[in-house]
C-alpha cells in the first residue's frame, strides 16, 4: 500500500468533502425513490441520472476514504525553518530570463491547484525545486526548453 503525501490542510479539506458527499446519499436515495414512483424504469431519465449521480458519488467517497487512510499527513508549520525546499514548503522564485516572481507551495498531487499557486510534489517544477537551498538556481525543462529560476525565500506556513 503506497502512502500519500499531504499537508495537514489538504488533508482537512478531503474529510470536508468526504463528510458533504456522505450527506448527500440519503438526498440522492430519496431521488432515485421518487424517480423509481414515476413508472416505467426504461424510460424515466430522472431515475437513471439518478443512479449515475449516486454511482458517482459512491466512487468519490471510496476514493477519498482511501486517500485519507493511506495518507501521510505533514504539518507544513511544525517543520523547523531551514532555507531547504522540502514538501510542504512555500518557495519565492523569479525567473533569471524574465524577471517574473512567483512562488508556489508544493503538496501532494491531490491538492495541487495552480489557481491556488499550490503544486504536486510530482511535477516538474516541485521536482526541480525539492533539496535546493534560498539563492539557489533551479533548471527546470519545460516544453519550451529549460527555464531557469534562482530560489529567493522559502516559508513553511
Amino acid at each position: 500500500m503506497q502512502t500519500i503525501p499531504l499537508t495537514k490542510q489538504g488533508a482537512e479539506k478531503l474529510r470536508e468533502e468526504l463528510n458533504k458527499l456522505k450527506k448527500q446519499r440519503p438526498i440522492i436515495s430519496q431521488t432515485i425513490a421518487e424517480a423509481r414512483a414515476l413508472g416505467d424504469l426504461k424510460e424515466n431519465a430522472e431515475y437513471h441520472a439518478a443512479r449515475e449521480q449516486q454511482g458517482l458519488t459512491e466512487a468519490r467517497i471510496r476514493d477519498l476514504e482511501y486517500k485519507i487512510a493511506n495518507a501521510q499527513i505533514i504539518d507544513v508549520a511544525s517543520i523547523k525553518e531551514q532555507d531547504r525546499v522540502v514538501f510542504g514548503a512555500t518557495v519565492h522564485l523569479i525567473n533569471i530570463e524574465t524577471d517574473e516572481e512567483l512562488h508556489y507551495q508544493i503538496v501532494g498531487e491531490e491538492e495541487a491547484d495552480i489557481k491556488e499557486a499550490k503544486i504536486s510534489v510530482t511535477s516538474p517544477i516541485a521536482r526541480g525545486l525539492i533539496g535546493k537551498e534560498i539563492d539557489d538556481i533551479a533548471e527546470i525543462i519545460t516544453p519550451g526548453g529549460v527555464v531557469e529560476y534562482e530560489i529567493v525565500k522559502v516559508e513553511y506556513i
